[in-house]
């Protein structure tokens, strides 16, 4: 009774830390591409946005710091509250500013206050590794993904709408606020001794070693190309969606209820479902399974702006096939990459991992509005149709790997 009590605390406090990272990078990234369509910046300045999400790229360069640094859970603790209030300050700074005068400071200001976020991710993503056995793996994994989701919904959607409503100034203290809040469950986050060793210290080496020796286990070249694909025929069609409900005529406070509260929503469930399918179907039926419901979802928006009318009966089934297949994806990707870490270096080689779907996103994002501008809408459907056809046709035939990585056991003792 007592482990499963500790269990659920702790599922809990990873759900609320997912959530404070996830609040203001959903919310900045729903509403800027929606001001700057509505002030008719162009289609391809509005998807270079998606090149706010850098520091998400780059965070795996200070990411052996975080695991050459982290072996007790105080040490953990202590890079989480850091990162979080640095990351709380800045948005509070943002709501002094307008956006239409200074475009370019809150840019910088969100992009380090993205690197704060990055740094948080880290340190969690390398905790929950070490706080779960392999078999409870899914389990956290729902939880991270769910509050991802849950924290699209509401930086997305609900923010959306009260941005509408109140305007930037007086909701970015509140957003700052709530980030601070969520980090209360760390607070109680212990073991059965409290600050007990988490993780035995590295050997001292180079520390390039932390980084290219997750590139050197044995069938790790499949995974990595198989995260670089699997997320690439949604991306593009994520990244494009909110402006091409503006330019079917709808507004704001529409964008958000569609997108934003209906699409997370649905992400938030499907992920809660596909923790469950992939404990029970195991990972690669589970890729495959999921792969399937990609490519279905991209020659759905084919259709949608070829042959069906463009209503809204038929974007809210666009755009529910399109969160649910990103939220059982995004399982199958988390527990694929927990269990290909080395011990010592969860923390470095689950980031190297998450940065290559992001990797993938950044570019497919970025060029989705030039292809959209070039080809229309249509002709970017059509290639991500193409993307998701490639990354099913390499899962089936190509991609058998098992884990490089054979670890059931945690760091914090239940």
């Amino acid at each position: 009774m007592k482990s499963d009590y500790q269990k659920g605390g702790r599922l809990f406090t990873f759900f609320c830390l997912y959530i404070a990272q996830s609040i203001p990078m959903s919310f900045f990234s729903t509403v800027l591409p929606v001001i700057m369509r509505q002030q008719n910046f162009s289609l391809e300045t509005i998807g270079m946005l998606q090149l706010l999400k850098l520091p998400w790229i780059l965070k795996f360069l200070w990411s052996p710091v975080v695991d050459r640094t982290t072996y007790k859970l105080n040490d953990f603790k202590h890079w989480i509250f850091s990162s979080e209030l640095i990351y709380a300050s800045i948005i509070f700074s943002v709501s002094f500013l307008d956006f239409k005068a200074t475009p370019c400071l809150i840019t910088g200001l969100v992009i380090l206050s993205f690197v704060a976020s990055a740094t948080q991710d880290i340190v969690t993503d390398s905790l929950s590794v070490l706080s779960f056995s392999k078999k409870d793996r899914s389990l956290v994994n729902s939880m991270q993904s769910m509050g991802s989701f849950a924290g699209a919904m509401t930086g997305g959607g609900l923010l959306l709408l009260l941005y509408h409503k109140f305007g930037w100034g007086n909701l970015l203290p509140f957003l700052a606020l709530f980030v601070i809040i969520a980090l209360v469950p760390l607070f109680f986050f212990k073991g059965n001794r409290g600050n007990e060793t988490v993780r035995q210290k590295q050997r001292k080496k180079p520390a390039f070693d932390d980084i290219s020796g997750f590139f050197k286990q044995k069938g790790i070249a499949k995974q990595l190309v198989f995260l670089f694909l699997y997320y690439a025929g949604l991306i593009g069609i994520l990244a494009m969606l909110k402006p091409m409900l503006v330019d079917y005529g709808y507004d704001m406070k529409e964008i958000g209820v569609m997108s934003g509260i209906v699409g997370t929503s649905i992400g938030c469930l499907a992920s809660f479902g596909g923790g469950f399918v992939v404990r029970k179907a195991g990972c690669h039926i589970s890729r495959i399974l999921f792969a399937v419901c990609t490519f279905a979802t991209t020659a759905y928006f084919c259709l949608l702006v070829s042959v069906l009318p463009v209503n809204t009966a038929t974007l809210h089934l666009g755009i529910t096939l399109l969160w649910g297949s990103y939220g059982m994806s995004v399982v199958v990707v988390y527990t694929t990459a927990m269990d290909c870490v080395r011990p010592g270096y969860e923390g470095t080689d689950f980031t190297i991992q998450t940065v290559i779907t992001h990797l993938s996103g950044i570019v497919m994002g970025a060029c989705s509005g030039k292809i959209a501008a070039m080809i229309t809408y249509k002709g970017l459907f059509v290639v991500e149709m193409c993307i998701a056809a490639t990354s099913l046709i390499f899962i089936l035939f190509v991609f058998k790997l098992k884990a490089p990585i054979e670890k059931d056991e945690t760091g914090i003792t239940e």
